[in-house]
This record gives structure tokens, C-alpha cells and sequence, in this order.
């Protein structure tokens, strides 16, 4: 009994030593649950969570102010000096032909090569062994058609884009347009409407006129020059 009573004594004094002997505790943190967002040491201090949303402040961007100088140019009106045996023709005139002394009006067209008359009856024949045509030429004022007679010269053969091909009779007629008189060839396009009934082309014009497209009836409403006796 003494021996088991001792074995008892020691095993409780060692249990209390054990006891008293642990080192001092962590103490527990201390939680505010006033607020949510989390602090910057609880954030360091917990690994795994997220760090915290800072506000970034961005520097404002440098404004650099660029003077254009707008350079204007205005154009130069250059005067081109005109021979005086040049004459000066507007997009649109009045001519006269011969035979007949038709006054009419005329589109000058510094792209087409020969002169063009609008006809109507456009009839072929052979007189003294040559080649004939004979037509019909009108003003367009309603006034009668005058009944005309020429040799022809030679044929051309005109392609137009959307219009079969036309062999058209070339024959020389006197043009007039203001003082200036020439004996060119017509090519003759028979057709009963049309604005234009002559087109003047550039055996006209070459080395006889200028043209300003800019203007129209330069050389008024066109008439046969006077012939001094």
C-alpha cells in the first residue's frame, strides 16, 4: 500500500508539470464587425485572399497646341494673245451654207474631224458619169425645205455606239461664220429631229478660229458677208 500510494503522488506531480510548462498561448484576433472591407496588415497577414482595391490617379495628358497655316491659292487669269486673222468662236453659232443661204445653227466641235449637216431624202444618182446625191435641207423654222443638188466626193463610213453603221456621202459646201468663209467637205446624216442641224468640225476651224467654250454666238446671228461691187 505505501509503495502504490507513491507511484499514484508521482504520476499526478508530473501531470501538473506538464501542465504548467506549455509556453504562453496565441491570442486569438480580434475581429471588427463593423467593418467589411479588410485592412492592409489583414490582407499581408492572410495569404490566398485578395489585396485590396486601391484608387490609381492618372496624370493628366499634356495638350500641345499645333498652329496650321492654310496657304490659299487663287488662280491666274492668264490672257493668250490671238492672231488677228483668228476667229473667235463661242461652243455654239449660227453659219450659213451654200448652196441654199440657209442660216443655221451650228455646235462647234473642236473633236470631229470633217463637218456634219443633218438632211432629210438623202437620194444617190449618176449624172455625166459621177456620182450624184441629192436632199433636202430645212432651218427648222417650219419654212420649206430647200431642194439641194452636189457631186459627191467620197463616201465615209461612221460607227456609233447602239446605231448600225452608216455609209454617209461626203460633199463640199461654203460655211460662213461671222467674215469667215470656207469651202469644206460636209459629211451628210440624214435624221428628221435634231438641235443642232450642222456641226463644225475641224477642217473649219484649223488655222481659221479659236474657240472659247465659255461663251455662245460670239459672231451674233450670222449672215453672208457683203460683196463690195
Amino acid at each position: 500500500m505505501p509503495l502504490l500510494s507513491l507511484l499514484l503522488v508521482s504520476q499526478i506531480l508530473t501531470g501538473c508539470e506538464s501542465l504548467f510548462s506549455r509556453g504562453p498561448t496565441t491570442a486569438p484576433e480580434t475581429v471588427n464587425v463593423f467593418e467589411d472591407t479588410p485592412t492592409t496588415a489583414d490582407a499581408a497577414a492572410a495569404p490566398g485572399q485578395c489585396p485590396p482595391v486601391q484608387a490609381v490617379v492618372c496624370a493628366e495628358p499634356e495638350v500641345k497646341v499645333v498652329e496650321r497655316v492654310i496657304e490659299r491659292k487663287f488662280e491666274t487669269i492668264v490672257e493668250v494673245p490671238v492672231a488677228k486673222d483668228k476667229l473667235v468662236l463661242g461652243s455654239q453659232e449660227y453659219a450659213v451654207v451654200e448652196p441654199s443661204g440657209l442660216r443655221l445653227k451650228a455646235l462647234i466641235d473642236t473633236g470631229a474631224a470633217t463637218s456634219a449637216l443633218s438632211v432629210n431624202g438623202i437620194t444617190r444618182f449618176e449624172r455625166d458619169g459621177s456620182d450624184w446625191v441629192r436632199f433636202n435641207l430645212s432651218d427648222g423654222s417650219g419654212a420649206s425645205p430647200e431642194k439641194i443638188e452636189l457631186p459627191i466626193q467620197r463616201h465615209v463610213r461612221v460607227a456609233r455606239p447602239g446605231f448600225d453603221r452608216q455609209r454617209r456621202p461626203i460633199v463640199s459646201m461654203s460655211l460662213t461664220i461671222g467674215e469667215v468663209t470656207h469651202m469644206v467637205e460636209m459629211n451628210l446624216v440624214e435624221r428628221d429631229e435634231f438641235e443642232f442641224p450642222l456641226l463644225v468640225g475641224r477642217n473649219f476651224l484649223k488655222d481659221a478660229a479659236v474657240v472659247d467654250v465659255s461663251r455662245k454666238f460670239v459672231q451674233g446671228n450670222g449672215q453672208l458677208p457683203s460683196v463690195s461691187k
